[in-house]
Parts: structure tokens; C-alpha cells; sequence
């Protein structure tokens, strides 16, 4: 995604209220999180030891950021780049009951990133987790867990328009569900990116289901790690995959905007399926990997909602950087400046 400048832009805060009004959006959208899905707040890591599985491996191809500890014999760590499946080693270790969960701040750095309006250095996310029994493993659940989510979304939209009238609500009152198939089959001609573009702007909120797995064009959607989502199960809408994306159509930008990437957990038979499809498994002797083999962690659904890009598009910035310290690259501030996006 190229820089985009929004013709006769207009920032609707000023940057001293834009810092009100993110805390504002933080601290009530966790609590309306939590009270819609169970949730508790726990203390999560910035960094993780190398090999232990513990770290989200993304698309498989981004390096994490990593330094040695002198104090262990100089073993390897390496910032986490989510917490995808670390949540899901506390839920088993605070033996947490199905239809309870927890969250967490997450920080990461993602020294790969292409730095545009939407994609930082700097990743700040709320990561959620919550066990579920193992008959919970089903689209349905999957979809009903979505619209809590998405409904908290629109209850803090609404909270900042009382408090800012001129900042008027967007979301549409239902998201829409369409498996990444589906959406294939609708615009066969198109690629996957300009697909979410023409169902976002149609819908204003969709979930695109199914991220990972190989569509009927022989390539997935989008990327997705084999060992956290369960994108390779069939599900009873006759395709397969229990996760998603949640994406927005952006309309100062005019361009799609993924706020949430989530999913039911894979289970034994589906990570080693999925190890098997991407050719990586030998991860099955990580660490994480044998606990989840062994039966040692719970069934879940969990995933991730950006901070920062929450607060961007609630208050309605044309860039992260108006909501979030990160560095750019000087030509970007330039630019960005002369179109009136004063970044923080």
C-alpha cells in the first residue's frame, strides 16, 4: 500500500485533544471488550526465547527483532511480534473455565514493515484469549464472538461522537460474513487486497473468513502462521476455516482497513495438517507445539485488535502516526505534512 494524501484533508482534533480522546477510546473499549467476552487483564511479555514456538511467526518470512542475554550464556530473545500463542499457555496455566479469557497490551516491533497511513514500526494491539469447550469449536461461536467484538467497536464510536458531535459515527449498524471463497467467486478477476476493497465499501464492516487455507484459484487469501488459527477444518458453511479477518472500509482514505485478525485455535489434528501444508513440520518439537500434541492446553479462540488503529479510525485520521510515537521516514513527514497530517 502506496502513502495515500487525502485531498483537502482536515483534522477534526486538535493534536492536544487527539490525546484525550485516545485515552479516552483505550480505556473504554477494554472495558467493553472484557465485560462482552469474560475477559481479565494480565501482564504479557515484550520479548520471548528464541525456539521455544512461543513467538507468532506471522507470514513466515518477517524477522523478529532479537539481541542476546549475557547474563544466560548470551541465549537468544526475540521481541514478540504478537501473543498469539502465549495467551494460550496462561489460559491452561490459570486453569481458566470455558467462556472466560484474558487480554493484554501487546507492543512489538516489526522492523519489516512497509511504513504507509496504516502500517508502523511500532505495533500496539489488545490480545485477547478465551477458553471454550471443545464442542465451541464451531463457526458459529466464531461469528457470535465477532459481533460482540464488533458491537464494543461501535458503542466506543458512539461514545466519542457524544463527546465530539462533529467526529459522526460511520460503522453500519451489522457486519457482514463472507467466506474469503465466496468473495473469490464474486470477484474472480480481481486480487485478493482489491476484493476486500470492493466488499468493504460495500458493506462498510465486513468478516472475511477463512484467512490461510488455499482457495479454489490455489492460493490463499491472505497469509496466516500454521499454528495458531485453525484455518484448515471444514466448517458448516461448506468451506473450510474457523478465523477471519475483521475489515472497515475507510472512507478518508477510500481504501479497505483491517482492524482484527481472530480465530478458533487449532487442535492437535489441524496443526499438524497445517505444519504439513506450509512444510515446516519440524516446529512440532517446539516447546509449545508438544503441550498442544499432549493435551496440555485448552481449546480457545483468541486474536488481536489494533490500538492504534482503532483511535485512527474512530477519531477519523488519515494516518497511525496522528495517533502513535513511531519514527518515519523524513520524505513521509514532508509529505504528510503538506497535506495537513501533522504526525505525533
Amino acid at each position: 500500500m502506496a502513502l495515500i494524501l487525502p485531498k483537502k484533508y482536515k483534522r477534526k482534533l486538535l493534536p492536544e485533544t487527539t490525546e484525550v480522546a485516545i485515552k479516552d477510546i483505550k480505556v473504554a473499549f477494554q472495558e467493553k471488550l472484557a465485560n462482552a467476552l469474560n475477559l481479565r487483564r494480565v501482564t504479557a511479555p515484550l520479548f520471548v526465547l528464541s525456539g521455544t514456538g512461543l513467538n507468532d511467526d506471522l507470514n513466515g518470512v518477517e524477522s523478529p527483532v532479537s539481541f542476546n542475554i549475557q547474563c544466560m550464556g548470551d541465549r537468544r530473545a526475540e521481541v514478540v511480534h504478537s501473543l498469539a500463542k502465549w495467551k494460550r499457555t496462561k489460559l491452561g496455566a490459570y486453569d481458566i473455565a470455558p467462556g472466560y479469557g484474558l487480554y493484554t497490551d501487546m507492543n512489538a516491533i516489526r522492523a519489516c514493515e512497509e511504513l504507509d497511513n496504516l502500517h508502523s514500526l511500532y505495533v500496539d494491539q489488545w490480545d485477547w484469549e478465551q477458553a471454550i469447550n471443545p464442542e465451541d469449536r464451531n463457526l458459529d461461536y466464531l461469528k457470535n464472538t465477532v459481533e460482540k467484538i464488533y458491537n464494543a467497536v461501535r458503542e466506543t464510536e458512539l461514545m466519542i461522537y457524544r463527546q465530539f458531535p462533529h467526529i459522526t459515527p460511520i460503522l453500519p449498524e451489522k457486519i457482514k460474513f463472507i467466506h474469503s471463497e465466496e468473495l473469490l467467486q464474486e470477484y474472480p478477476n480481481l486480487d485478493s487486497k482489491n476484493r476486500e476493497a470492493e466488499i468493504a465499501k460495500r458493506y462498510g464492516a465486513v468478516f472475511i473468513i477463512g484467512i490461510g487455507n488455499k482457495l479454489s484459484n490455489g492460493e490463499p487469501h491472505d497469509g496466516r502462521a500454521p499454528d495458531y488459527d485453525d484455518w484448515i477444518t471444514p466448517n458448516s458453511d461448506g468451506y473450510v476455516g474457523l478465523n477471519g479477518d475483521m475489515i472497515f472500509w475507510n472512507p478518508i482514505l477510500q481504501c479497505p482497513f483491517e482492524l482484527s485478525s481472530m480465530g478458533i485455535r487449532v487442535q492437535p489434528e489441524s496443526l499438524m495438517a497445517q505444519l504439513k501444508e506450509r512444510g515446516c513440520e519440524e516446529r512440532a518439537q517446539f516447546k509449545f507445539h508438544q503441550s498442544l500434541i499432549n493435551g496440555e492446553l485448552p481449546a480457545s479462540i483468541g486474536g488481536g485488535i489494533g490500538q492504534s488503529r482503532l483511535c485512527m479510525f474512530i477519531l477519523q485520521k488519515a494516518h497511525v502516526g496522528e495517533v502513535q510515537a513511531s519514527i518515519w521516514p523524513e520524505e513521509q513527514i514532508a509529505q504528510c505534512a503538506t497535506a495537513g497530517i501533522e504526525l505525533i
